[in-house]
C-alpha cells in the first residue's frame, strides 16, 4: 500500500498572509478541497490554452452578469484579446449599452417587487435597474446609431455586424472605455448573438425595422462566419460561463471540427434535470462537441466570485 502511494500528492493546508490571486491559486491546488481544486485547474486549463499556438478562445457567458461589476472582468478579457469569439444573448447589449449612460443600483433579493414596481424599478437578483437606466436610455440612444448604419446602405446584417456598428458608434463616448461591445470593435473580435430579438436592444431593432422595411437581421450570415471561423481552426478552446443559448451555440458549432481541444465551463445549474446548462463538460464528448482528448473541466460556482479570481490569477500568469 505504502508502495502505491508514492506516486500521489500528499495534500498541503492553506496559509494566510499577503497573497496575490495567483498565490491563492496555487494554494488551492495544492490543498485541494473539492471545488478549490476544479478552480486551480481550470486556470490551469485556461493559461495552457492561451498560450496554444493556433487555437481560437470562445467565450461565452449570459446577460446577467454584466448587470453587475463582472462586466469590468468580461472587458478586461476582451480588452486584452484573451478572446477571440464572443457568443452571448441580447441582454448583454442592453446591459452594457445601457450602461454607458445610466447607473445600475445595490438592492437586496427579498425586496418589495411590488413596490419596486410602482416605483418603475426592475429587480435582477440584487440589482436595482431603473427605467430610465434600461429601455427608455436604449430607446433614445439606439434609433439614432440605427440610422447611422442604415445611412451607409447596409440592409441586410449579421448580429456581429450590428454590434460591429454599435462599437463604433460608441468609440466616442466617455464610458467608451467600460463597454464590452466597444472593446469587441476595437479589436475587431466578432460578439454573435443567436437570439437576438430576445431582448431591449432586439426590441429596438424590431422598432427601427417598423419605418425600414427593407432592413434585414440576416442570422445565416452570422452562422456563415462561425462556419468559417471553426473549420479554419487548428485548436479551438472556450471558456464558457453560465449555460442557455450561448453555451450551446458554442460547443453547437465546435462540434463540426471534433470539438473543442479546451474547454472551462463555470455553472450553478444541476446535471440532474438533464439541461444544456447543467450538463457537465463530459456530456459533451458523448456529442462531440468536446473532443475526447481535450483538457476539460465543470466548477461548480457563481461566476461572480470565481471569475474575478480566476481572471486575476491568468492575468498576472499572462503578465498582463
Amino acid at each position: 500500500m505504502t508502495q502505491n502511494l508514492k506516486n500521489l500528492r500528499p495534500v498541503s493546508d492553506m496559509k494566510m498572509g499577503k497573497l496575490t490571486a495567483d498565490k491563492i491559486i496555487k494554494q488551492m491546488y495544492e490543498g485541494g478541497g473539492f471545488t478549490a481544486k476544479k478552480v486551480a485547474d481550470g486556470v490551469d486549463i485556461l493559461e495552457t490554452m492561451e498560450n496554444q499556438k493556433d487555437c481560437i478562445k470562445f467565450l461565452s457567458f449570459p446577460a446577467d452578469i454584466i448587470a453587475t461589476g463582472t462586466r469590468g472582468i468580461i472587458k478586461d478579457i476582451v480588452k486584452h484579446k484573451l478572446a477571440d469569439v464572443i457568443i452571448t444573448t441580447c441582454g448583454t447589449l442592453d446591459h452594457d449599452l445601457a450602461r454607458l449612460w445610466k447607473e445600475y443600483y445595490h438592492g437586496k433579493f427579498e425586496a418589495d417587487d411590488t413596490e419596486l414596481r410602482e416605483k418603475g424599478i426592475n429587480r435582477l437578483g440584487n440589482i436595482f435597474v431603473p427605467n430610465e437606466s434600461y429601455g427608455i436610455i436604449l430607446e433614445e440612444k439606439m434609433q439614432k446609431v440605427m440610422d447611422e448604419i442604415y445611412g451607409n446602405k447596409e440592409t441586410e446584417l449579421g448580429t456581429s455586424e450590428i454590434i460591429r456598428g454599435f462599437g463604433k458608434a460608441i468609440e466616442n463616448e466617455k464610458n467608451a472605455d467600460e463597454s464590452i461591445v466597444y472593446w469587441a470593435y476595437k479589436n475587431n473580435i466578432p460578439v454573435f448573438v443567436p437570439g437576438i430579438t430576445d431582448g431591449a436592444f432586439g426590441f429596438q431593432l424590431f422598432m427601427f425595422w417598423q419605418n425600414h422595411k427593407n432592413f434585414r437581421v440576416n442570422l445565416f450570415k452570422d452562422e456563415k462566419a462561425l462556419a468559417d471561423i471553426v473549420f479554419t481552426a487548428k485548436n479551438t478552446g472556450a471558456l464558457m460561463l453560465g449555460g442557455g443559448i450561448s453555451k450551446h451555440h458554442t460547443i453547437w458549432w465546435n462540434q463540426f471540427r471534433d470539438g473543442l481541444n479546451f474547454a472551462v465551463f463555470i455553472t450553478t445549474a444541476v446535471e440532474s434535470d438533464g439541461s444544456l446548462s447543467g450538463a457537465r463538460t463530459r456530456e459533451a464528448i458523448s456529442w462531440g462537441k468536446i473532443n475526447e482528448k481535450a483538457k476539460h473541466i465543470t466548477i461548480e460556482g457563481d461566476v461572480t466570485v470565481l471569475l474575478p479570481l480566476m481572471a486575476d490569477a491568468l492575468f498576472e500568469r499572462m503578465k498582463i
